[in-house]
């Protein structure tokens, strides 16, 4: 057993996955989950790395399976936290089923906001620990036909910067991994209906691996964020020059369904 202890939400693919690599390549045991049994088959690969690693099937958008996974990991050392689980929504609000619309809130949300809260006061009065959130640059924008799942991650990247001042000369570090759109299954994913949007379409996605590798950098250097890809950099930096509606205008041209 390692003396370190990551734990990972959302890892049985995509960012999440990697940035569960990352920590066992550093030599950290972990506890991963995610709602899918996928993350059964990520722990038995993360094993081969020389760890030990637990596995849940946790619902994160459910109070019950939030408590139940808080279990877990109350009483345990926690030394890097990745809060990287969450769900995109595509379509036009309008269209959107209500459950659909609420489990997103409640799991980009609600939950990163409650473990955070819970991980954050653990660290605290240990003295140590450092986290990562998993935001997104469609935080900085309006959303149109992903107009929830942009709302929710501005609430995050906002969260992050808030606590980030407050943190400021304490123990615990918070970094905030903002990236752009990423070549991860989150387009393919069933339930985000974002298939037929022409982003999912594109090739100018950035690499997962690149994208997670300068997060788990970032997290262990311990900045307070990280824009991962020059087109990434560059559209946070007109999200405060642009007009909203220019904004909105231009992520609607990759996000609008071609059906509709």
């Amino acid at each position: 057993m390692a003396d370190k202890l990551a734990v990972v939400t959302g890892a049985s693919s995509g960012l999440g996955r990697i940035l569960a690599r990352l920590a066992a390549e550093d030599g950290h045991d972990l506890i991963i989950c995610a709602d899918e049994e996928e993350i059964h088959a990520a722990a038995r690969d993360l094993e081969r790395l020389g760890v030990n690693v637990e596995s849940h099937v946790v619902d994160l958008a459910t109070r019950a399976e939030v408590e139940a996974f808080w279990q877990t990991i109350a009483e345990r050392d926690i030394d890097l936290f990745f809060a990287n689980a969450g769900r995109a929504l595509g379509h036009a609000f309008h269209d959107q089923e209500w459950q659909a619309i609420r489990h997103r809130i409640d799991l980009n949300v609600w939950q990163t906001t409650v473990l955070l809260h819970r991980v954050g006061r653990k660290m605290h009065a240990r003295g140590a620990g450092r986290i990562l959130v998993t935001g997104s640059i469609g935080g900085f924008v309006p959303g149109p036909y992903d107009a929830v799942y942009n709302a929710t991650k501005a609430y995050l990247d906002s969260l992050c910067y808030a606590l980030q001042d407050e943190w400021r000369d304490g123990p615990v570090t918070l970094t905030c991994l903002m990236p752009g759109p990423t070549e991860t299954p989150i387009f393919q994913r069933d339930g985000n209906d974002l298939a037929d949007a022409p982003i999912s379409q594109s090739d100018n996605k950035d690499d997962p691996e690149d994208v997670a590798r300068a997060g788990y950098e970032a997290l262990m250097k311990g900045k307070r964020g990280v824009v991962p890809g020059w087109g990434s950099k560059i559209a946070t930096m007109l999200s405060g020059l642009v007009p909203d509606d220019l904004l909105a205008a231009v992520h609607k041209r990759g996000a609008k369904p071609s059906s509709d």
